[in-house]
């Protein structure tokens, strides 16, 4: 496994400097020519290798969290059917806590690049460390705060009593991890925001290792049942927090940036986030309503709507691999105020956005002989799957342009718009869920209406971006102040 680099600035060439000298650490918004990747292949446009440099690794390190409940849902499948639908209610509830904070990396990766873009690497990695202990205090609150209250959040669902009890036990293991993954989150967003994806990606990958042995290993291997597969979720997770911060801390020593925690600037992290956390708010509502509309039709469909999120949740955090270079890309940028390269960088990701969802959604389709009896042996939950999955081709190449034109908004500190947008496409969104409740329409119906939302809230990103309101240029611009 090669060394992770350990944010030694200045870069040396061909090194392991978390970003090239070609480019970022020029901290002039400069696009590097067009290169080959490899003998007779160009890419045609400037910013394509840029894209790929910083996509690539992301996305190997976006995956990690749903591939975490892929493989929970593969072991703890074969335990049998309430424990399946358990784990998707108890996944929903993690999935759903977990996404509102997922602002303390979008936050952090866009005043982080902007910083670097103005050229000022110490306060840069100050804003990180304000970002990491912001994260940690949240995660033991959060983890302190669900361990009593799982048994309500299960309740909620209103699941059958063979469901009730494992649910119960998953979510009260599981929520003791939020600490190392809002950690997690601060860390990779502050490497995100310095240009640097691969070191997200190499922690990502021995965790998602690590999982999967440790999972194994408690659940058939000590006979802990469903328990087993939380506490080894739980105990990798953590672990990558740990080594991510070790990342940090040692590039923040390295440039003088202060360790201490700083109530200042810990506030102006909390305050910058708070729109990005009405967004995810509203994205969170409507994927707990959608698991509730499930949940009333029955086990066999919460368990197929169970696996179709989960494998739905993990394309698009593919897709966000390219949302994540919107961020660093265009956050940086617009810190260097140059408005034409953050405009040409967007066009150029919303077709990498179309053409990535398209590729996704036809290979999903084709494939699923191949995995859907991977996570269950009921016949019944396989088709139902089945048949929700043909959608993904209709809805995946949507997707795309949404989360790329997501990432583009929040680079550019766009926060308060997208609450806004959130705001309204949660209300365009609800009502099509409350009808196939009403109609008891069945779980196709039911991701017919999810993918209205993703229509809608593609209707709100384009509006957006063709206006010139979100292209706010300079190292604080809509971002936060820092004494």
């Amino acid at each position: 496994m090669p060394r992770l680099p350990v944010l030694g600035w200045p870069p040396t060439p061909g090194g392991d400097s978390p970003f090239p000298v070609t480019d970022a650490s020029r901290h002039d918004g400069a696009v590097p020519p067009a290169v080959s990747t490899r003998p007779g292949l160009r890419l045609r446009d400037p910013h394509d290798r840029e894209i790929l440099r910083l996509a690539v690794p992301a996305f190997g390190a976006l995956v990690a969290e749903p591939l975490y409940l892929l493989a929970d849902s593969a072991i703890v499948g074969h335990l049998g059917t309430p424990q399946l639908a358990a784990l998707g209610l108890a996944g929903t509830a993690i999935q759903t806590l977990v996404g509102l904070f997922v602002f303390l990396a979008y936050a952090t990766t866009a005043s982080v690049a902007r910083q670097l873009g103005a050229g000022d690497m110490r306060t840069a990695l100050r804003f990180g460390v304000d970002g990491l202990w912001l994260a940690l205090g949240l995660g033991v609150a959060l983890a302190l705060l669900g361990v009593l209250v799982a048994p309500t959040v299960v309740d909620a669902f209103d699941p059958s009593p063979a469901v009730h009890g494992h649910a119960v036990t998953y979510l009260r293991v599981a929520v003791l991890g939020m600490p190392g993954l809002l950690l997690t989150f601060a860390g990779t967003g502050v490497l995100r925001g310095l240009q640097d994806t691969r070191t997200p990606l190499w922690i990502a990958a021995c965790s998602y290792l690590g999982n999967i042995v440790l999972n194994v290993t408690f659940v058939y291997g000590l006979g802990w049942g469903i328990a087993g597969s939380a506490w080894g979720t739980v105990l990798a997770q953590t672990g990558g927090a740990i080594a991510l911060g070790v990342v940090v801390v040692r590039g923040a020593r390295r440039h003088g940036a202060s360790l201490r925690p700083d109530l200042a600037g810990i506030r102006a992290s909390a305050h910058a986030g708070v729109p990005l956390l009405v967004r995810t708010l509203t994205l969170r509502v409507a994927i707990l309503a959608a698991t509730y509309v499930a949940t009333s039709l029955g086990d066999t469909a919460l368990a197929a709507h169970q696996v179709a999120f989960t494998l739905w949740s993990t394309l698009a955090f593919a897709l966000d691999a390219i949302a994540i270079a919107g961020q660093a890309i265009v956050g940086r940028y617009l810190g260097a105020a140059d408005v034409a390269r953050a405009r040409a960088a967007t066009r150029r990701m919303i077709e990498w956005g179309v053409a990535a969802g398209a590729v996704f959604g036809v290979v999903m389709v084709l494939a699923r002989p191949l995995y859907v009896s991977l996570f269950t042996r009921d016949l019944d939950v396989q088709a139902l799957l089945a048949s929700v999955v043909l959608l993904f081709l209709v809805f995946e190449p949507v997707a795309g342009v949404v989360f790329v034109l997501d990432g583009v908004l929040i680079g550019a500190g766009d926060g308060r718009y997208l609450a806004y947008a959130g705001v309204w496409t949660l209300v365009a969104f609800l009502p099509l869920a409350g009808l196939v409740l009403l109609t008891h329409g069945g779980l196709v119906a039911l991701w017919w209406a999810f993918g209205g939302f993703m229509v809608a809230r593609l209707v709100t990103l384009v509006v957006r971006i063709r206006g010139n309101q979100w292209l706010v240029t300079g190292p604080d611009a809509k971002t936060r102040s820092h004494a």
